[in-house]
């Protein structure tokens, strides 16, 4: 085997390879002709995050059978070459936690007892001892968002500190929660009740801005606020003003929504605490990348074990391209599903009806789960086709699958997800048409057939006339096209009926957006329609 390493690795990562007889390992100093020349015969690459592995440079590599990627971030790998030249593309997540939790709590410590001002004012020979009196964490209420490996690693030490915790993450399990100490709670009850407030969730659609105008007004007066997530989940300047009014007592942050940090509405102000992304960055967190990464490069190789995988699992180009339509699928239905369970989640019911049932369904299974992630684990860690099933497991989330070989009606394969939580359940149906096209079957048990493409807004609504109009009004007032309108209403229900409210009723409108303002705007006018019960509005994509 011929190891090529790109970039420096410490000496502990490169040990894990010099243990195999007849390995040949290409550190970077030895690398004389180019990258591309030392691929030539190379069965794996290592990399961090300054070489970039195109499909350029993989064109060069005909016998490499896996990248490792020392990091989370594969932005610099082409993940789509990568997996058309057969190659398995490994990164490293969760090797860091320690250190982002380590730095969460010293940021809370820091806020607490104002420690940079403390220590800014001794160096300008000044002893401001009464001004800089401060509070203890003990007793304090934490408010974690975002439950995953980090969040939960935070848990553990504020729980040493004596705090009281609450947390709020749909897709960790309560029994988890229960062994950290953690009460599960709405997110409003988090604002509300947090007197310090942590985000460790990755960035969606639904975290963007997570921190805004809106949600301030909910917090608790004092509020201090930690991000060693991602910059985007605040609207930077929404905070700023906050901490200019006194209304958020201060905030600790260490990502930005421009890096590196050049010009901040934080800037002059004392009580904000900055740090240019440095949560993950200690020696022992490099340390222990490295040689997890290693391992599961070393592991593959040997065993043909993946491990923390970011692309697809070995698949025959024949099976891959009979699947590949459900796969996408799968993933648009689990992203439609997402976000709307009434509770957490505990368990994923899957069934896979005709075709579908009598072949290799592991990437569909890991496809759907993954669009129930919506894409992240909570924490920056993708859930992807490869990860997404141990990322459910890790969480304490069931999984069960039912395979049924022979179809009802004239739809050859069809894919059902049930997701059970502790409110409730939520469920739908979807297959693909034309061999391209995946369309919506059924949603909660009600027949509606609707495209999973594009923007959708999915509408609960009590069967009554006059509905359907009063949406289709907020939506042109709002300049939004309807590029398509499902509708479909529970069996039995009928408009004429006296019962208040009188029946259920979905609708799933496919919309053309001019602009992010206007789609939020028509869905805040359709959230006040009485007759109207939940507005959601979900981005697909395209095919």
């Amino acid at each position: 085997m011929k190891i090529v390493l790109a970039e420096k690795v410490s000496p502990a990562t490169l040990a894990v390879f010099q243990q195999e007889p007849g390995w040949q390992i290409v550190t970077p100093d030895q690398i004389k002709n180019g990258l591309a020349a030392e691929l030539h015969d190379a069965d794996a690459l290592v990399v961090r995050s300054a070489v970039q592995a195109d499909a350029k440079l993989l064109e060069s590599a005909p016998r490499l059978r896996v990248i490792g990627r020392a990091g989370v971030g594969v932005d610099n790998i082409d993940t789509d070459a990568a997996t058309h030249r057969g190659i398995v593309v490994m990164n490293t997540p969760g090797a860091n936690a320690v250190a982002v939790a380590e730095l969460t709590i010293g940021l809370m410590i820091a806020l607490a007892r104002a420690i940079p001002r403390a220590n800014a004012t001794m160096h300008d020979a000044k002893w401001e001892k009464k001004s800089l009196q401060g509070s203890e964490l003990r007793g304090k209420t934490l408010g974690i968002v975002g439950l995953g490996r980090i969040g939960l690693e935070v848990a553990r030490r504020a729980s040493s500190f004596g705090m009281h915790l609450i947390g709020y993450d749909p897709f960790v399990a309560p029994v988890i929660a229960r062994e950290n100490n953690v009460a599960l709670v709405p997110i409003d009850e988090i604002l509300k009740s947090s007197d310090y407030l942590t985000l460790h969730v990755g960035l969606t659609t639904q975290t963007e801005g997570l921190i805004n105008q809106t949600s301030i007004r909910i917090m608790k007066k004092g509020i201090r606020i930690i991000n060693c997530a991602r910059g985007e989940l605040i609207v930077e300047q929404a905070l700023a003003d906050a901490i200019k009014s006194g209304h958020v007592a201060g905030a600790a942050l260490d990502v930005f929504h421009q890096e590196p940090l050049k010009d901040s509405p934080f800037f002059n102000l004392d009580n904000v605490i900055l740090s240019p992304h440095i949560a993950g960055a200690t020696d022992e967190a490099q340390e222990a990348i490295g040689i997890q990464l290693a391992m599961q490069v070393r592991d593959y190789l040997k065993l043909g074990v993946v491990q923390n995988a970011v692309n697809l699992p070995s698949l025959s180009h024949e099976e891959y391209i009979e699947i590949a339509p459900y796969i996408d699928m799968a993933e648009r239905l689990g992203h439609f599903l997402s976000h709307a369970t009434p509770g957490n989640l505990e368990n994923i019911q899957i069934t896979y009806t005709g075709r579908l049932a009598t072949g290799k369904t592991d990437l569909i299974r890991n496809a759907a789960i993954a669009g129930i992630f919506n894409g992240t684990d909570g924490e920056g860690t993708t859930a992807n086709r490869i990860n997404a099933a141990a990322i459910a497991a890790e969480r304490g989330i069931r999984i069960q699958e039912d395979k049924k070989e022979f179809t009802t009606g004239g739809v050859g394969s069809v894919l059902k997800l049930v997701l059970h939580s502790s409110d409730g359940d939520t469920s739908a149906s979807a297959t693909v048409l034309h061999g391209t096209s995946p369309r919506l079957l059924s949603y909660d048990g009600i027949d509606i057939e609707a495209p999973l493409t594009g923007t959708l807004v999915a509408i609960r609504n009590h069967d009554v006339p006059g509905v359907v109009g009063r949406i289709g009004t907020i939506l042109g007032e709002q300049g939004v096209n309807i590029a398509n309108f499902a509708l479909g209403r529970a069996a039995g229900t009928s408009a004429r009926s006296q019962r208040v409210p009188q029946g259920q009723a979905i609708a799933v409108v496919q919309i053309d957006v001019p602009s992010a303002a206007s789609a939020t705007a028509a869905v805040d006018a359709l959230r006040k329609v009485e007759a109207i019960a939940s507005v959601r509005l979900i981005e697909l994509g395209k095919l």
